[in-house]
């Protein structure tokens, strides 16, 4: 998972960023509103937690441009303001949620993952393409009912693919969705983890196919 935090108290921001990590969420961290609404029409996320006092573009602006451009990312309110008119007023702008500061980290986790899985249409953490099954709670691909083993790279790559199964990636999204802003990475990398992976995958049912202008689709055979 990938997310867009928009955070303007550092202290917070960091800790999160850190903490979130740990737990295998990849955060992209900005600390003012027009720098939010940027990332998100420049890039792609899985959720976004969004504080509404942001200087810059207040969140509730940032919120209202993102529905107006009819991007259906969740998104969560992370703020101190806590009262049942703010709650309610954030929720039908377009908030798919709303968690007040302080809050704990078990729960912020909880409800990404529940905003990503009901957005993708599933009510469990396991995603599939033909025989690959990828199991959340586990952090396991199985492929054919046995472990298959990869390295953290190849792990996060495979991962973004069968999250989009059937449809295209670039190797920019790619890269965008798995590794941090602090790796040195480049899109050479991708090319030779996915070259990695169609040798694990090979004779398997599924495949790795490169699509012309459009990027890598994860398909059953």
């Amino acid at each position: 998972m990938r997310i867009l935090l928009a955070e303007d108290e550092h202290t917070l921001g960091t800790w999160l960023c850190k903490a979130l990590e740990h737990a295998g969420i990849q955060v992209e961290w900005v600390d003012d509103g027009r720098l939010a609404d940027r990332a998100l029409q420049q890039r792609d996320h899985d959720a976004l937690v969004l504080d509404l006092g942001l200087p810059g573009m207040d969140g509730h602006t940032v919120l209202q441009r993102l529905r107006e451009r009819d991007q259906r990312l969740p998104a969560l309110i992370l703020t101190a303001r806590d009262s049942l008119d703010e709650r309610v007023a954030s929720l039908n702008a377009g908030a798919d949620d709303f968690l007040a500061k302080p809050f704990a980290l078990a729960e912020l986790e909880a409800r990404l993952h529940a905003l990503v899985r009901r957005a993708r249409g599933v009510e469990h953490p396991r995603l599939a393409c033909g025989p690959l099954v990828y199991d959340g709670a586990r952090r396991q691909f199985t492929l054919g009912g046995e472990a298959l083993a990869l390295s953290p790279r190849e792990q996060a790559v495979l991962r973004a693919l069968v999250q989009r199964s059937g449809e295209p990636l670039s190797k920019q999204q790619i890269l965008d969705r798995v590794f941090s802003d602090d790796d040195e990475v480049h899109l050479e990398a991708i090319e030779v983890l996915v070259y990695r992976l169609r040798k694990r995958l090979d004779g398997s049912g599924v495949r790795i196919v490169t699509l012309r202008g459009l990027g890598y689709v994860l398909e059953a055979d």
